[in-house]
């Protein structure tokens, strides 16, 4: 073993300079990021944010000098605790790693052993590590799985990976980088694929340990609202260069960067209106880093640019005077005016709500499946949807949200016929679909019902080119006389979803996510969808591109009085898009109402909880902080009376335990607006609002 180093603590304990990082393959050297400067002091949690492929993990990798076999850096220093890892041998380097330095991934199972225990993993850092005697580390393990507020530690000691949420996997895997009280936890985009109410849970956690061990943290996201809560400054970066850094508050109120200014644009913050106050789409698109542009890499996509000098040189950082670290890498910062409004499109007529094309009545979906191993033993039942009943509109978006586990994509595949309902009607125009699948529904129907799915990387043929796949849907559809005409329509698709005509002859490897989204989007209309079901459409794509495709679905809903049903769990986006809201849970409805109800007081207690939990990027917004404790009870085995009684916190004030043993009635509170709760109508009336806007 090393010793820890003589250290001076009020020196930054991670100082990245003029760092420069290429990949060589066999054809050329692709520089990943160039020039990139960061300095994190102790104690402190430094953001960084930026699109895909801006070179955010890479500078993670760099720090745990973990870039492959491909990977070199290539100029600049990184300094941790004053020495430079950059020229540390492999041995020195393990001592670091894990002990000094600890990395969070984003996907949980990839840093858990499938095949040992909990406690077992936990236990081997600190007696690899610091040689600590095995009780002692299982004692250690046994303190910081309470302290990452695992419920029953010692049942948690004694699982394997596989019998934990993925909530629960991402809790050890921090508990797993806390064991030997590292000085500097990387997280790398550590909630991405959690629901919000368990994403809640893990930044208030993460904040909590970095409080109390003294722990530094570079936190990787490209969510500038889980920026805002857990650091104190925050880099962002643009095709391999930071381009603006800061404290939180001036990054985020007083920005000197175009880009940085463009991403605040294309996220939907409280108060922005899809009619009145669109978001704004960044032009164009992310260069690939063999094709970056001379002078600023963000010149292409800036309305501020100026031929001949925006492109006329490498732009430096320069410092904001009068600021704490506050700097831009842009040469016009002083001459713009960082105050202008936007400059909106035009904006549009809401569109017209018409007659109900959608009705289902009393929807049920019980799955049977067997609790013994190999299909033997007694048969259980699932309920994935409870009594499901509301009605949809032409032209109408209706958002239906909640966590993973709800019944949401299970009601999605039903309405599709991609499943068949236990019971229960599904009206679909004037024709009861509920039992009819889709090899059996008439291609009329089948074309008046589309879906658009979560990951476009999933659902385009690889091997076939994008304008075949879209004739494809064009011929199954029964579209167009001749191959001629289909061909027509084809283009005439790719028009609408704006996509270049030439696109028509790629391959959908040449295209990238928010591209190959639009490809799903032209098919999903191919037919002339009447109603889209879009099961998290966006929520695969980077924030600019997800306001070009946001703004893609209400244009196309506006030009054909789409019913548009937008499953999601971002309720920022929900907010922004919706006319009507339906929230479930454990596969009940418990919330339906106009976007104006249902984000305003009186909640459904699970509703007033979703609210809570989602982050976002406005310092003038204040939130009531309302972490849900607890996971989502199994549809196997639901609780009894009221589902979401195990984790509501209203529950005391109702009498007599009737919430653990009565299913709620569905009551009306207003015109439209109907929950699921036994609270008597004067508590409800006390709620006061989650999310409040200070006046600027």
């Amino acid at each position: 073993m090393t010793a820890k180093t003589d250290w001076d603590p009020t020196k930054p304990i991670l100082e990245i300079e003029n760092l420069s990082i290429s990949f060589f393959t066999r054809l050329r050297e692709i520089p990943a990021v160039m020039d990139f400067s960061c300095t994190v002091m102790p104690g402190e949690a430094m953001g960084l944010v930026g699109e895909s492929g801006c070179g955010k993990s890479t500078v993670a990798l760099a720090v745990m000098r973990d870039l492959g076999k491909n990977g070199r850096i290539v100029g600049g220093s990184i300094k941790f605790k004053g020495r430079d890892l950059t020229t540390m041998s492999d041995e020195e380097l393990r001592h670091i790693r894990g002990s000094e330095i600890a990395m969070i991934y984003q996907e949980p199972m990839a840093s858990l052993n499938p095949a040992m225990k909990i406690g077992a993993q936990l236990a081997e850092v600190p007696m690899i590590h610091e040689g600590m005697a095995k009780e002692e580390a299982w004692k250690l393990a046994r303190q910081i799985v309470a302290d990452v507020r695992l419920p029953d530690p010692d049942r948690i000691l004694r699982s394997y990976p596989h019998q934990l949420s993925g909530g629960q996997q991402q809790r050890i895997v921090i508990a797993m980088a806390l064991m030997s009280k590292p000085a500097l936890l990387i997280l790398d985009e550590p909630t991405t694929a959690l629901d919000v109410t368990v994403e809640a849970g893990i930044v208030d956690l993460v904040k909590d340990l970095g409080h109390k061990y003294g722990t530094s943290m570079l936190f990787i996201s490209h969510n500038l609202g889980l920026v805002l809560e857990v650091c104190d400054r925050l880099c962002v970066m643009y095709s391999g260069e930071a381009v603006e850094t800061g404290s939180i508050e001036q990054v985020f109120d007083k920005m000197q960067h175009p880009y940085t200014q463009a991403l605040f644009r294309s996220i939907p913050l409280p108060g922005a209106d899809k009619n009145s106050r669109p978001l704004v789409a960044i032009p164009g698109n992310f260069p690939l880093p063999h094709e970056r542009p001379p002078g600023c890499n963000f010149g292409p996509r800036c309305s501020y640019f100026v031929k001949g000098r925006c492109d006329a040189q490498d732009i430096p950082m320069e410092d904001v005077p009068g600021s704490d670290r506050h700097a831009t890498r842009c040469l016009r910062w002083q001459e713009i005016d960082w105050a202008a409004p936007p400059q909106v499109a035009a904006k549009t007529e809401k569109t017209k709500i018409g007659d109900v094309v959608l009705k289902m009545d009393d929807l049920r979906k019980y799955y049977e499946v067997s609790s013994g191993l190999f299909g033997g033993g007694a048969k259980k039942v699932v309920k994935a949807n409870e009594t499901l009943s509301f009605e949809a509109h032409e032209g109408e978006t209706l958002a239906i949200v909640g966590e993973s586990g709800c019944g949401k994509s299970t009601f999605a595949k039903v309405l599709m016929g991609l499943e068949t309902a236990t019971a229960g009607s599904i009206m679909l125009f004037d024709e009861n679909v509920q039992s009819t699948p889709i090899q059996k529904r008439a291609s009329d129907t089948v074309s008046k019902v589309q879906m658009v799915f979560q990951n476009p990387f999933d659902t385009l043929n690889p091997s076939m080119t994008v304008g075949r796949q879209i004739i494809r849907a064009l011929e199954i559809f029964g579209e167009g006389n001749s191959d001629e005409e289909r061909r027509n329509r084809m283009l005439e698709l790719l028009d609408l979803v704006k996509l270049p005509r030439a696109f028509a002859d790629r391959m959908p490897r040449q295209l990238s996510g928010g591209q190959k989204q639009r490809v799903g989007i032209a098919r999903a209309f191919a037919g002339g969808a009447k109603i889209v079901v879009a099961d998290e459409p966006v929520s695969a794509l980077d924030v600019s591109v997800q306001a070009a495709v946001t703004d893609l679905l209400m244009e196309i809903q506006r030009k054909n009085k789409t019913t548009l049903l937008f499953i999601s769990h971002d309720l920022s986006i929900v907010r922004y898009l919706s006319d009507r809201v339906m929230v479930m849970y454990l596969g009940h409805v418990v919330e339906l109402g106009s976007t104006d109800q249902v984000f305003s007081p009186p909640y459904h207690p699970y509703t007033e909880a979703l609210l809570s939990a989602v982050p976002i990027a406005d310092t003038h917004v204040t939130k009531q902080r309302i972490v849900l404790e607890g996971d989502i009870p199994s549809a196997m085995n639901p609780p009894p009376g009221c589902p979401f009684q195990t984790r509501c916190r209203w529950k005391s004030q109702v009498p007599g335990g009737l919430c653990e043993r009565e299913m709620p009635p569905l009551k009306t509170l207003a015109p439209g607006h109907q929950i699921k709760c036994h609270l008597a109508d004067d508590v409800l009336n006390k709620m006061e609002p989650v999310i409040k806007i200070a006046a600027e």
